[in-house]
C-alpha cells in the first residue's frame, strides 16, 4: 500500500501525520533536545556562509535559535503562507541566491522532514495537503496561491498530490467518532485565516461518506488579534500617533510606517523599503524623536519574533485568566504594559463580527440555518480564545459545541482520507 501524509502547512506551525495502513495515524515528531513536539513553528531562517556553500538553512526552533545566537547574519522568516496568494511577492534574494516563493516553501519543508529524521522517497508517497478555504492577504490569486504549491511539493520529489480542503480535513478526524448520520460545521481557526465547512456525513453498511454542503471563510484569525495588542499596547510606545514638523506645519506620522512593523511577518520586508528610508529621515523632525529612534532600533535589530513571542504569550494566558502582564525587554527593561482580557476583547471584538458574518455568508450560500446543524467541530489555535468559543455557544449551544487535537486535527485527517480507496472524491479538482 501506498504510503500516505497528511499536511497541514499553517501560518503558525506545520503538522505532519503518517497513516500506518492499518486504519490508524501517527503524528510526524520533532525532537529538540529533551523536548519532543508534532507542531513545529513555520519559521525559516538562513545563516549567512561562502558564496560557494550559499545561506545554511534551518525551520523551527532551530531557526529560531539559529536566529537569536547569530546576529546580523541570519535572515528570518515567518508567517510564510501569508505570502502564497500574492501576487506582490515575486520573491526575494538572501544572501546571494534567489528564492522564489515555492522555493522557501520546499525549503521549509525539506528541512523538517530532515529534523523529524523521516525516511522515505518522496516519489512513493502519497501527499494529502490541506489548503484554506480562503487565502489570506489583500486580494488574495488562489489559482497563483495552488501553483505555487504545486511547483513548492514538485521540487521535493511528490508525484502524487492531492488538495483538500483544511476544515474537511478537520471533519474527516472528528467524524471517526460519529455514531450517527450527521451534518457538521467545522470552524478551523489559525493564524492566518478563519474557514468554515458545512458537511453531511453518513455511514452506510461501514462506509463513511460525505457530502459537502457548503463553504466560506476570511483571512481573519489569531495573527489578527495578536496585531491589536500590538496596535494599542506596543505602537503608541514607538511613536504611533505621534508628529513632525514639515515647512512649519505640524504633521502626523504616516499610520501606514506603524501597519508595517505590527504585520511581522513584513518586518524583513519594511526593513529594505523606501517607508523605512523616509522614516529615518524623518527622525530629525520628529516631536518625540525618543521614541521613533526605539522605531528604528526594534527594525534594524531584527525584533520581530521576540516580539511575537511575547504578544503570543500574553494573549494565551488571557485564554485563562482576566488579565494578563506584557514584557518587552527591547521596549525599555521597566516596560511593563497590563492587558485586561475586557480590553482584548474590545479591540477584537470587531473582527469577531466579520468572522460571524462570514459564517452567516456560509449557511446563507449552503441553503442552512443555526436549527440544521447537529454539531460543530473546532480546531486550530485560535479556537481556545475565550471570545471566539462563546460566540460559537451563543449561536448553536453549548451542547453543539465540540473539540479536541485542536493543533493535529486537520492533518490527521488529511492522512485518513489519503489511505482510502475513494481519496481521489475528497480532493479539489486538479
Amino acid at each position: 500500500m501506498t504510503e500516505t501524509i497528511g499536511l497541514d502547512f499553517g501560518t503558525s506551525n506545520t503538522v505532519a501525520v503518517s497513516a500506518t495502513g492499518t486504519g490508524g495515524t501517527v503524528p510526524v515528531s520533532f525532537a529538540d533536545g529533551a523536548e519532543a513536539f508534532t507542531s513545529l513553528p513555520t519559521v525559516l531562517s538562513f545563516l549567512d556562509r561562502s558564496p560557494a556553500r550559499g545561506p545554511h538553512p534551518e525551520v523551527g526552533p532551530w531557526a529560531i535559535r539559529q536566529f537569536l545566537e547569530s546576529y546580523g547574519d541570519v535572515r528570518f522568516i515567518q508567517s510564510l503562507k501569508s505570502f502564497a496568494a500574492s501576487a506582490a511577492f515575486k520573491g526575494t534574494g538572501i544572501y546571494g541566491s534567489r528564492f522564489e516563493f515555492e522555493d522557501l516553501m520546499a525549503t521549509f519543508l525539506k528541512c523538517a522532514f530532515e529534523r523529524a529524521g523521516s525516511a522515505f522517497d518522496p516519489a512513493s508517497v502519497r501527499l494529502v495537503v490541506g489548503r484554506p478555504v480562503e487565502f489570506a492577504g489583500h486580494s488574495p490569486d488562489e489559482a497563483l496561491a495552488m501553483s505555487r504549491y504545486r511547483a513548492a511539493f514538485e521540487k521535493l520529489g511528490f508525484r502524487d498530490i492531492l488538495f483538500v480542503m483544511e476544515p474537511v480535513g478537520a471533519a474527516f478526524s472528528y467524524a471517526q467518532s460519529l455514531e450517527q448520520d450527521t451534518t457538521i460545521l467545522v470552524a478551523d481557526l489559525g493564524g492566518g485565516t478563519t474557514d468554515y465547512s458545512l458537511m453531511r456525513f453518513e455511514t452506510n453498511a461501514g462506509h463513511l461518506s460525505a457530502t459537502p454542503l457548503g463553504r466560506g471563510g476570511i483571512g481573519i484569525a489569531g495573527d489578527t488579534f495578536d496585531y491589536r495588542i500590538i496596535d494599542n499596547v506596543v505602537l503608541p510606545k514607538l511613536g504611533k500617533g505621534s508628529s513632525y514638523k514639515s515647512m512649519g506645519k505640524v504633521l502626523e506620522i504616516p499610520p501606514n510606517f506603524f501597519s508595517n512593523f505590527a504585520r511581522w511577518h513584513m518586518l524583513s520586508i519594511f526593513k529594505t523599503s523606501d517607508d523605512f528610508k523616509e522614516m529615518k529621515k524623518l527622525l530629525r523632525y520628529c516631536l518625540d524623536p525618543e521614541k521613533i529612534e526605539l522605531f528604528i532600533d526594534l527594525v534594524e535589530e531584527d525584533q520581530g519574533y521576540p516580539l511575537y513571542k511575547s504578544v503570543s504569550e500574553t494573549k494565551a494566558r488571557l485564554s485563562c485568566e482576566d488579565g494578563a502582564e506584557l514584557t518587552f525587554a527591547p521596549l525599555g527593561k521597566d516596560f511593563r504594559a497590563e492587558v485586561s482580557r475586557q480590553d482584548f476583547e474590545r479591540w477584537i471584538a470587531p473582527d469577531l463580527k466579520k468572522m460571524d458574518k462570514a459564517l452567516d455568508a456560509t449557511l446563507e450560500k449552503s441553503g442552512l440555518a443555526e436549527k440544521h446543524i447537529d454539531r460543530v467541530f473546532m480546531t486550530g489555535g485560535t479556537s481556545f480564545v475565550p471570545a471566539v468559543r462563546r460566540q460559537f455557544a451563543e449561536r448553536f449551544g453549548e451542547e453543539r459545541i465540540s473539540g479536541g487535537n485542536e493543533l493535529t486535527s486537520v492533518a490527521n485527517g488529511l492522512a485518513l482520507i489519503g489511505a482510502r480507496e475513494d481519496a481521489g472524491d475528497w480532493a479539489l479538482a486538479a
